[in-house]
This record gives structure tokens, C-alpha cells and sequence, in this order.
């Protein structure tokens, strides 16, 4: 995934401002090692120091990366893929907002993580959510096969029924898994919709023409009015997938009593 840094940090900064209702369940602990993952422009990872003192930041994106480090000078940003995290037994709490949904590998992703993990560590995230961005995502599909372009799933939005056993397969026990909808504004008005698809649907569009994207933008727009503009603003049709899990201090296991919730 190719990223504009600077359209992410100005356009959709409500992505770190909706994690931040996810940073009170970190543990506030001046000792603790905690781990940012897929940190973005480096928002939420500096709002770690916040409940301890040893925090990283990690992300595939060296464009991501650039930027948190050139925002927070002095803080420890790294570029690496989630899946080849080298660390055992490392970190207390491992953290992440909005950024699981782009990783295709959930099975090395979790063993990476649970490998990475301190016995009796934490996992936090929330990510996509089964159906997340349904509407968009069927309004986008038939304007890029018009031009003869395949349309390819890039987003992995579980169910909570098929999360919870991945989590256990890793040797994670569930404490909370849970899914809501979050329908959210997007910034800029009426040029909502497209600033958010140029950011986040880029590996399709960066192909065409400016006059051709424009095109499939205008078409989203025409077939999304009715459901998701509210007269003033486009709502994106976002849902949420909230997890925390526990490292077992043995290998795989299936947790009792872990809470498994739908908030719609």
C-alpha cells in the first residue's frame, strides 16, 4: 500500500482522534514496554507516553513513518512488517488502532504478536469489522470494472465469532471481543468522499488518469447520495471490531468466559 502521509495527517486524522476512546484500556504503568502497531503518523504512539515511558512505534510505510518522526522528534519509530516482528517476550501491551484490517496474514500476524507478547501480555486493537465500509466498497467496485479494471478485496473485516478463534489458535485468550457500527464524517464537505477513496483506495486508482479517477469518483458520489451524505458532510458506513486478549503463559488454548458482544 502506497501512502500519502501528509493527506492521511490533515484529511483523516479522525482515525487516531476515534482511537483514543481505545487508549483507556492501556494500563497506565511508567515500567511497561508497549508496542504501537501500525502506528501511522505517530498520533496515538505519542499519546502512549501518556501511561509509560518505553514506547514503539511500528509500520510498514516508511512514508508513515517519516512523518511520525519528523512530528515527534526523539521517539522510537520503526519500519517493519507486523508479520516479521523479531522481539520474545518483549512487551507488556501491544496496541493497535485502525491498521490490522490491512494485513492479509491474521494466522502470522497473531502468532507474530502473541510471540512478541509477555506472558500474561495484552493485545489491544480495533480494527474493521465484518461489513466495514460495505456500501463504499460496493459503489467503488462496478465504476473500476467499467474501465475494464479488476477489482481486487484488499481488507481483511472478520466476524467476531471467526476472530475469537484465531485469537485462541495463537495462544491469545479473549477477554473482550466485540463489534458496533461507527458511522463516521468525513472531512471537507462535499469533497469528502473522494479525498477518502484517493487515500485509501489509491493501489487502484494511482493506475489512471486524473480524469478517469474523477470520473469513478463522481460515480461513487451519484450512487452513495442517498445513504451517506447528510446534506452537509459524507458518513463514511465504517464498523469496528474491538478486541483484548491475554498471552497464556503456555501454548495455544481455548479461553472460558471471554465476553464476545454486538453493539449496533
Amino acid at each position: 500500500m502506497d501512502w500519502n502521509a501528509d493527506l492521511y495527517e490533515n484529511k483523516h486524522d479522525f482515525v487516531a482522534e476515534y482511537g483514543r476512546d481505545l487508549l483507556s484500556n492501556v494500563p497506565e504503568n511508567p515500567g511497561q514496554a508497549i508496542l504501537d502497531l501500525g502506528c501511522g503518523t505517530g498520533t496515538l504512539t505519542h499519546a502512549l507516553l501518556e501511561k509509560s515511558t518505553s514506547v514503539v512505534g511500528l509500520d510498514a510505510s516508511p512514508e508513515m513513518i517519516g512523518k511520525a518522526r519528523q512530528l515527534y522528534p526523539g521517539m522510537d519509530f520503526r519500519v517493519l512488517d507486523a508479520c516479521l516482528m523479531p522481539w520474545n517476550n518483549w512487551f507488556d501491551v501491544i496496541f493497535s488502532n485502525a491498521a490490522f484490517h490491512w494485513i492479509p496474514d491474521h494466522g502470522a500476524l497473531l502468532k507474530a504478536v502473541s510471540r512478541a507478547l509477555k506472558p500474561q501480555g495484552k493485545l489491544i486493537c480495533e480494527f474493521g469489522a465484518h461489513r466495514n465500509i460495505l456500501r463504499i466498497r460496493e459503489a467503488f467496485r462496478p465504476s473500476l470494472e467499467r474501465m475494464n479494471l479488476p477489482y481486487k478485496t484488499r481488507f481483511y473485516f472478520p466476524t467476531v465469532e471467526e476472530y475469537r478463534s484465531m485469537l485462541e489458535q495463537a495462544g491469545l485468550r479473549p477477554e473482550v471481543v466485540m463489534d458496533f457500527d461507527r458511522p463516521t464524517p468525513l472531512k471537507d464537505g462535499p469533497y469528502g468522499l473522494r479525498n477518502w477513496a484517493r487515500q485509501f483506495f489509491w493501489a487502484d486508482l494511482k493506475c489512471l488518469h486524473e480524469k478517469r479517477r474523477v470520473r469513478i469518483f463522481e460515480e461513487m458520489e451519484k450512487a452513495l447520495r442517498d445513504e451517506l451524505w447528510d446534506g452537509t458532510q459524507w458518513v463514511a458506513d465504517y464498523r469496528r471490531i474491538r478486541v483484548i486478549a491475554s498471552k497464556q503463559a503456555e501454548g495455544p488454548h481455548r479461553g472460558k468466559g471471554a465476553r464476545t458482544c454486538r453493539i449496533r
